[in-house]
């Protein structure tokens, strides 16, 4: 089983289990040490997961760390875990900036099961920068999410690889979070600069009132025409009917023009690829994609559909599963949903096995 399949099992988890873990101990059992374990690193090996790991910081005698990840006897990974009921705050990664300046690791961990921030000492060596290079969340995996976290597997661990790519994914945050307040609320600069493009001249209060408003108005309707240029097939029809596979259809539909599979798709996919992976080798399941539906299919077959992703309408979300060629449409309110289905789609797969 492949790291993203892996981590949408625990996404199902997280979303059954998250309210009744209000301790430390329970999120780290339940939640933390499935995921130190996606990553390919032995939890039952004190040698290589080392639980309560502890080093004598200065005066601090005795300080725990509630996991040190070893790779061939050295430490790679510090993880310190909190209950999945509190927000994740610098205050909580006392331990892990005091274990910076006295072990040789450069990744440290802060997590409640649910969230996962991860740091390293990009601004100066030794010691852990104060805002974490990558953040990672079980209640929305991102399409990147996968390829990033494979980076800190037990297989892929590079330390330098790492922390050149921290820099990079911390510079990308930064610029992502100021540009989103410049969408939200554009700033003075961002103004002044766009008065100077369109208008020219003296610039008064009024002016520059007028001018952020329309800024604003203006990147929302850039963003809404964005998001309507993948939308505009669905948008042409207010609810299609089901349409049942036909056998004399292509096999290519990914040949057809102006398709875009979005990160719902894909997280959708990974989730019906989750509950058929207990039952065929997860490598045969497939996604297509076309202008009306996303497809997950057996065997990359046209004609073995395991269900559809109705997801181009901008207000609902139904899966369709299959009795034969008869098509149900099934409305999801959030991707966890899926997970209701898991009958209708083992049932598929077994009637579908049992026609070969």
């Amino acid at each position: 089983m492949d790291l993203a399949t892996k981590l949408v099992e625990l996404e199902k988890r997280t979303a059954q289990h998250r309210e009744l873990l209000l301790t430390e101990e329970a999120a780290k059992t339940a939640l933390v040490m499935p995921f130190i374990q996606a990553l390919g690193y032995d939890v039952f090996n004190p040698s290589e997961v080392v639980p309560e790991f502890t080093a004598d910081v200065g005066i601090k005698k005795g300080e725990k760390v509630d996991y040190a990840i070893c790779i061939d006897g050295k430490i790679s990974m510090l993880v310190e875990c909190k209950p999945s009921s509190i927000t994740l705050d610098l205050k909580h990664a006392s331990q892990l900036f005091r274990y910076f300046s006295t072990t040789s690791v450069r990744i440290a961990v802060l997590t409640n099961g649910v969230d996962y921030q991860f740091y390293s000492d990009i601004d100066q060596p030794n010691k852990m920068d104060e805002k974490p290079f990558y953040v990672f969340s079980m209640e929305g995996i991102k399409r990147t999410d996968p390829a990033i976290l494979e980076r800190f597997s037990r297989q892929s661990f590079n330390i330098d690889a790492i922390v050149a790519e921290a820099a990079r994914l911390k510079l990308q945050s930064q610029i992502r979070i100021e540009i989103e307040k410049e969408f939200a609320s554009p700033s003075d600069e961002l103004v002044r600069m766009m008065i100077g493009r369109v208008h020219g001249g003296r610039i008064t209060a009024s002016l520059k009132e007028q001018y952020q408003a329309l800024i604003t108005s203006c990147i929302d309707s850039l963003i809404r025409e964005r998001v309507n240029e993948r939308l505009t097939s669905a948008l042409n029809v207010a609810n299609p009917a089901p349409t049942p596979p036909d056998e004399g259809e292509s096999d290519d539909m990914s040949e057809a023009t102006g398709i875009v599979t979005t990160d719902e798709e894909i997280a959708g996919f990974r989730i019906v690829q989750a509950i058929a992976a207990r039952h065929v080798d997860p490598g045969r399941i497939f996604i297509r994609d076309s202008k009306s539906y996303c497809a997950v299919l057996l065997d990359d077959n046209n004609r073995k559909p395991l269900a559809r992703l109705h997801f181009n309408s901008p207000t609902t979300r139904y899966v369709g599963t299959f009795v034969d060629k008869t098509e149900t449409r099934h409305l999801v309110l959030a991707l966890t949903d899926i997970y209701k289905l898991e009958t209708e789609i083992v049932n598929r797969i077994v009637a579908l096995e049992g026609t070969d």
